[in-house]
C-alpha cells in the first residue's frame, strides 16, 4: 500500500519516462510519504505491440465490412508476417536478442508497407550507420506500419507519442473534449483502465497524482481521473504538470472537475504537499498553493499558504523506482544521429537550473514561473545526484533537461565530473552565446557531453533582435563551430512566421541555414511556425509587434492565440519547402540546388553571401586571457627526454592522446618547470590555478612570460588540452 500514486498517462516517449514523476517521487521520499509511480505509456504500448494482440485485431478486422485503403489492405495480407516477429522485434527494440538485427537488416525478414517507401531515398545513409542502428530503423518503420493500421481500423486517436491530441490542443473551451469523454471506452481505453486497475487494487492509495506534460496525455489524464471518481470515490484526484501549467491558468468549467479534485500549477512540490496535508493527514482548515479546486459549485484558485516554494536544494533526487526501466523501447524515426537522440536509449533526467537565466526572449512564456524563476543547483549537488541515478538505474546517461543550461554552471558540473572520475554521457539545451568558447567546449566534451540543442530561431539579426535573443547569426556561427570542432553534436531550433517578418527575411534565413549545415557547424535542426503565446511577451503586448490577436472566450485551456500578422502573408505555405530542404542539409545533400527548387511557388533571390558564414568563422580570435581565468590541463603526463644540443640543455617531452602523440621541445629549465605545473592544472587539482597565479610562478623562475605563453610549444598544448577557462 502507497499513499500516493502518481501517473504518467498514454502517451509521452517510447525509450524513457518522462521524469515529472519521478521528481515528485524523489520530493516525496524527502518528506517520509510512501508512492508508487507508473508510466501508463510504455504500459499500454507494452499490452497493445503483442503478436498476440494483434492477432486479435487482425481477427477482429477481417470480420467487419471496412472500406480499407490500399495500405491498410496490404497490411492485413500480411498480418501473419506482421505478426509472427512483433514479439522478438519489441525484444530487440528494448536492448534485449542484439543478434536479431542481422535478420532485421536481410531485404524480407519484415513485411514492408508505406512507412517503407522512402527507403529508396534514405538507402545511401545506411552505409554510415550501424548493423544495430540499421535495425533499429528498420524496426521502428515496421512498427509505425502498425501503428498506422490501428489508426485506421481501430482507434483514430493513437499515437506512439500522444493519444487524441488534437482534442486538447488549445480547447478554449471543454465541450469537444467533454462530449468525446462521455462516448464509450475506447480499445486504448480500455486497456489503460485495465492497467490502472490493477495498479488501484495493488496500492490502494489515498491521493492519485496524474503527471499532463502534454496536449497528447490530457485526454487519458480525465478518462483516468474519471474511472477513479466513479469506482473510488474516496480517492482524491490531483494534475499537474505542463500542460496545465501553460494551458489551464484561466479555467472556469466546473465540468472539468467531474474528473478531477485539483488542479495544481508550476511547481509540484509544495501544492503536493499541502494536498497531502489536506487529503491524507486531514488537517483542520487546509491551506492550498497554486490550485484549483471546486468551492460552492464554482471554480475558485487557492494560493492561501503562508509557506513558501521548495529550494532546488530541498526537493530530493529523482527516483526512478517502480518504473518499467528494462521495458522502454529504443527507436530511430529519422537517420540523423541528434534526432535519434530523443527517441534511442535510456536517459536519466535532471535539471541543472530552475528557469532561465536568460528570460527574455519575446516569443517565449517568460511571464510564468517555471521560466521567470531562476534557481541553479550546486554543481556538486548535481553530480551528487547523477551519481545516486547511476546506481539506482544502472544507467550513465543524463538528459539534462534545462530550459536554458547557463555556461558557468556547465563549466562546473563537467569540473566535478573530471574531478570524481565518472563516466557518463550527457547532452542540454543552452542559448548559442558567446561564453561558450573553443576551450569550454573541450572540457564539456571531456566530461561527457556529446549534444547540445539550442534556439537560432529566425536567422536574421534584425529578428533576432526584435526577439531579444541576445545573440547575432555570426555569434551563432562561431558558437556551433566550436561545439562541432569539439565533436559535440548540434541541434538548432529554427522559426518562420515571427511578426513583422518579410518574404525576403524568410529567405535570407534559409540561406543562412543552409552555408551553416554546409560547412558541417549544424547536424540537426528542425523548423517551426511562430505560435502566439498568450503568457509571451508578443501575446501581452501584441500591437507593439505589429500583430492583432483573435481572441476567444476563455473557459478552459488558453495558450495558442489566433492573430493576424501585420504583413498579411501566409507563413504556412513555406512550411513544406522548409522542413524538405532541412531534411536534405541534414542527410548532407541538396547544397548545390537554388532555394527556389525547394519551393512550388515563386520566391525572391537571397540577399545573403553566399560565404557570409565562412567569413563569420574568419574573424580573429581575441588573444587575451582574464587574470581571473582559470587555466586546466585535460591531457596526459608526458615522457620526458633530456639532451644537448649547441651547449643547450634541452628536453623532448612526447604527449600521448587517445588518437595521436604530439612533441614540443623546451629548455631544461622549462620543462621541469612544465612537468611540475601539470599537476596542479588538473581537474583533479582541489583548487584550480587562475591565469594571474601561473604567470606569477612562471615569472619566479624566468622572464617574458607573454612570448612563453604564445611560443609554438604552449600552443601545441593548447591543441592537445591546456585550456583556458
Amino acid at each position: 500500500m502507497e499513499d500516493v500514486l502518481l501517473i504518467t498517462p498514454p502517451f509521452t516517449q517510447l525509450n524513457t519516462p518522462y521524469p515529472a514523476t519521478a521528481y515528485i517521487k524523489g520530493f516525496l521520499n524527502t518528506i517520509d510519504i510512501t508512492s508508487y509511480q507508473m508510466d501508463l505509456g510504455i504500459e499500454v504500448i507494452l499490452n497493445v505491440f503483442t503478436s498476440d494482440s494483434f492477432q486479435e485485431i487482425f481477427d477482429s478486422v477481417k470480420t467487419q465490412d471496412l472500406a480499407l485503403s490500399e495500405n491498410a489492405q496490404r497490411i492485413l495480407a500480411l498480418s501473419s508476417q506482421y505478426v509472427q516477429p512483433l514479439d522478438e522485434v519489441i525484444a530487440f527494440l528494448q536492448g534485449k536478442n542484439q543478434t536479431l538485427a542481422r535478420q532485421i537488416c536481410t531485404d524480407n525478414f519484415l513485411p514492408r508497407a508505406s512507412r517503407f517507401e522512402q527507403l529508396d531515398d534514405l538507402s545511401w545513409a545506411f552505409g554510415e550507420m550501424g548493423m544495430q542502428d540499421k535495425a533499429k530503423h528498420l524496426a521502428t518503420l515496421y512498427l509505425e506500419d502498425l501503428s498506422d493500421f490501428l489508426v485506421e481500423c481501430v482507434d483514430p486517436n493513437f499515437g506512439f507519442s500522444r493519444y487524441a491530441e488534437r482534442l486538447g490542443q488549445s480547447a478554449n473551451n471543454f465541450d469537444e473534449l467533454y462530449n468525446e469523454l462521455q462516448q464509450e471506452l475506447t480499445y486504448i481505453d480500455e486497456i489503460t483502465i485495465g492497467l490502472l486497475e490493477a495498479r488501484l487494487r495493488e496500492s490502494v492509495p489515498k491521493l492519485v497524482l496524474l503527471s499532463v506534460p502534454f496536449p497528447g496525455n490530457l485526454y487519458s489524464a480525465l478518462r483516468c481521473g474519471a474511472y477513479i471518481k466513479k469506482n473510488y470515490p474516496e480517492v482524491k484526484v490531483a494534475m499537474g504538470g505542463g500542460f496545465p501549467n501553460t494551458e489551464l491558468r484561466s479555467i472556469t468549467d466546473t465540468r472539468v472537475f467531474e474528473f478531477i479534485n485539483f488542479i495544481t500549477l508550476d511547481d509540484g512540490e509544495l501544492p503536493v504537499a499541502l494536498l497531502i496535508d489536506a487529503v491524507i493527514h486531514k488537517v483542520e482548515n487546509p491551506t492550498y498553493k497554486r490550485t484549483f479546486l471546486i468551492e460552492n459549485s464554482a471554480v475558485v484558485y487557492k494560493n492561501n499558504t503562508a509557506r513558501q516554494d521548495y529550494k532546488q536544494a530541498q526537493v530530493g533526487t529523482p527516483d526512478y523506482n517502480d518504473l518499467l526501466l528494462d521495458k522502454y523501447i529504443s527507436v530511430i524515426e529519422i537517420v540523423n544521429p541528434m534526432h535519434s537522440l530523443w527517441s534511442d536509449g535510456r536517459w536519466n533526467k535532471l535539471t541543472m537550473a530552475h528557469g532561465c537565466y536568460w528570460g527574455k526572449c519575446t516569443f517565449c512564456d517568460i511571464s510564468l514561473d517555471y521560466i521567470k524563476i531562476y534557481e541553479p543547483v550546486a554543481a556538486r549537488t548535481l553530480v551528487n545526484r547523477m551519481e545516486a541515478l547511476i546506481a539506482q538505474t544502472g544507467e550513465n546517461g543524463f538528459h539534462f533537461v534545462d530550459e536554458a543550461a547557463p555556461p558557468a554552471l556547465m563549466k562546473a558540473v563537467a569540473l566535478e565530473i573530471l574531478r570524481r572520475g565518472l563516466v557518463v554521457t550527457w547532452w542540454t539545451n543552452i542559448r548559442f552565446e558567446k561564453n561558450f568558447t573553443a576551450d569550454l567546449c573541450l572540457l564539456l566534451k571531456e566530461s561527457g557531453c556529446i549534444a547540445v540543442s539550442g534556439g537560432l530561431e529566425v536567422a536574421s539579426d534584425r529578428l533576432l533582435k526584435l526577439i531579444d535573443k541576445g545573440v547575432t547569426v555570426a555569434q551563432v556561427a562561431q558558437v556551433t563551430r566550436n561545439f562541432t570542432a569539439a565533436n559535440i553534436m548540434v541541434h538548432s531550433y529554427l522559426m518562420y512566421g515571427y511578426p513583422t517578418q518579410t518574404l525576403q527575411e524568410t529567405v535570407d534565413s534559409l540561406e543562412m541555414v543552409r552555408q551553416l549545415f554546409e560547412l558541417g557547424i549544424i547536424q540537426s535542426g528542425f523548423w517551426h511556425q511562430f505560435a502566439l503565446t498568450a503568457h509571451s511577451p508578443v501575446g501581452q503586448d501584441p500591437e507593439a509587434y505589429g500583430v492583432t490577436p483573435h481572441y476567444n472566450e476563455i473557459t478552459f485551456a488558453n495558450n495558442d492565440v489566433d492573430f493576424t500578422d501585420s504583413t498579411g502573408i501566409d507563413h504556412s505555405s513555406f512550411s513544406y519547402g522548409l522542413k524538405k530542404s532541412l531534411f536534405n542539409y541534414m542527410h548532407g545533400i541538396g547544397f548545390e540546388m537554388p532555394l527556389q527548387d525547394w519551393f512550388d511557388f515563386t520566391i525572391p533571390a537571397s540577399t545573403i553571401d553566399p560565404y557570409y558564414i565562412e567569413d563569420c568563422l574568419n574573424t580573429e580570435t581575441d588573444l587575451k586571457v582574464k587574470p581571473t581565468a582559470k587555466i586546466v590541463w585535460i591531457g596526459t603526463m608526458p615522457i620526458v627526454s633530456y639532451f644537448s644540443k649547441k651547449k643547450r640543455q634541452l628536453a623532448t617531452l612526447l604527449f600521448h592522446t587517445t588518437s595521436d602523440e604530439f612533441t614540443i621541445t623546451l629548455s631544461e629549465e622549462e620543462a621541469r618547470w612544465v612537468i611540475a605545473i601539470l599537476p596542479a592544472l588538473s581537474p583533479q587539482s582541489e583548487q584550480l590555478m587562475t591565469f594571474s597565479k601561473l604567470k606569477n610562478s612562471y615569472e619566479e623562475q624566468f622572464e617574458h612570460f607573454e612570448l612563453f605563453w604564445f611560443s609554438k610549444p604552449i600552443e601545441t598544448l593548447k591543441e592537445i588540452g591546456l585550456l583556458v577557462l
